[in-house]
């Protein structure tokens, strides 16, 4: 006698790329949601063309994941997106394989979702390893927010997960390392933009929803640790320039190119004159700082995380033992 399976409520959603070694804690901390929710739940896993153990890892955990295996490597908006459409819940909790979420966070986002049916994302409070917490919600950027940066006003100007003992509460955006989605709300929108290949994506998906008559929660009960940086997987100028060039994205495209433009000297003041600093002061480093005003003022130059991907893809192209 068969029994029928109940629809998920929470689709538990994972990228990763290259990263085994915090995959395992991803999951296991996954189940324990699972058995604390108390609700049905699913799993999805997509690896993005990894190279290591991810797969095995992901296809073996009693967890009972479906493993999406991606043959080509593809940005981080794209993933998301592919697992908004496979996700049978009506909410899909998206995550890095470098998150780990706290024990009762899906509950507090969940919660929050449901009792707020004009939100269309909840995100968490994202800690550091050490317990720290991190940055995790965000005014939209735009002159103002960048002037404020400059400045070195960002903490109470641009930041919003700031302050303790605040509760649940509106904000532009949060981070799509551990950011709960009503994916309906984000079907009628198209999900993620892929022209955002990592970084940005989310900020631009939540102003786009905002755009539409929908808004963001913070819920700082909801704890996810963050091994922030690892699910990138490449050089640190690559970041760079990835970072910067989709900043630059996000302002032409919900600003246009005059306040984009505008905004990239205000951006570069700082950080050249922390190059500048970096000649006598020991321990900074005159190249990253430098990297970082270059990448500002020239968002259309130099190669990022996307260029690695393409090449990449283009060695899996390459025939057994090597070109003709």
């Amino acid at each position: 006698m068969s029994h029928a399976v109940a629809t998920p409520l929470v689709s538990f959603c994972v990228v990763g790329t290259n990263g085994a070694e915090f995959l395992r804690s991803c999951l296991d901390a996954i189940a324990l949601e699972q058995r604390l929710l108390e609700r049905p739940t699913e799993v999805l896993v997509l690896d993005n063309a990894s190279t290591d153990d991810s797969v095995r890892i992901a296809r073996e955990h009693p967890v009972g994941a479906r493993v999406i295996s991606l043959d080509r490597r593809e940005g981080k908006a794209a993933n998301d997106s592919r697992l908004l459409d496979e996700a049978q819940g009506r909410f899909a909790l998206l995550l890095n394989e470098d998150s780990e979420l706290r024990a009762g966070a899906t509950k507090e986002l969940l919660d929050a979702l449901e009792r707020d049916p004009q939100a269309a994302c909840a995100g968490a409070a994202l800690l550091r390893p050490d317990g720290r917490q991190q940055p995790s919600a965000w005014r939209f950027p735009g002159f103002g927010t960048t002037l404020a940066q400059a400045l070195l006003l960002h903490k109470s100007l641009v930041v919003q997960s700031g302050g303790t003992g605040r509760g649940t509460r509106k904000v532009d955006w949060c981070q799509s390392a551990c950011l709960l989605v009503r994916v309906q709300a984000s079907a009628t929108i198209g999900h993620l933009d892929p022209e955002y290949f990592v970084y940005g994506d989310e900020v631009d998906l939540q102003r786009r929803l905002r755009d539409v008559g929908w808004h963001t929660l913070f819920v700082p009960a909801a704890q996810c640790i963050h091994h922030e940086g690892l699910s990138t997987g490449s050089g640190a100028r690559r970041r760079i320039v990835e970072l910067h060039r989709n900043q630059n994205r996000y302002l032409v495209a919900h600003h246009g190119p005059f306040v984009a433009a505008c905004c990239r000297p205000v951006a570069a003041a700082p950080y050249l004159l922390r190059t500048l600093a970096a000649v006598v002061l020991p321990g900074h480093s005159v190249r990253r700082y430098w990297w970082h005003v270059q990448a500002i003022l020239a968002p259309g130059r130099g190669e990022g995380i996307r260029e690695a991907a393409e090449a990449f893809n283009a060695q899996l192209e390459q025939p057994a033992g090597g070109s003709a």
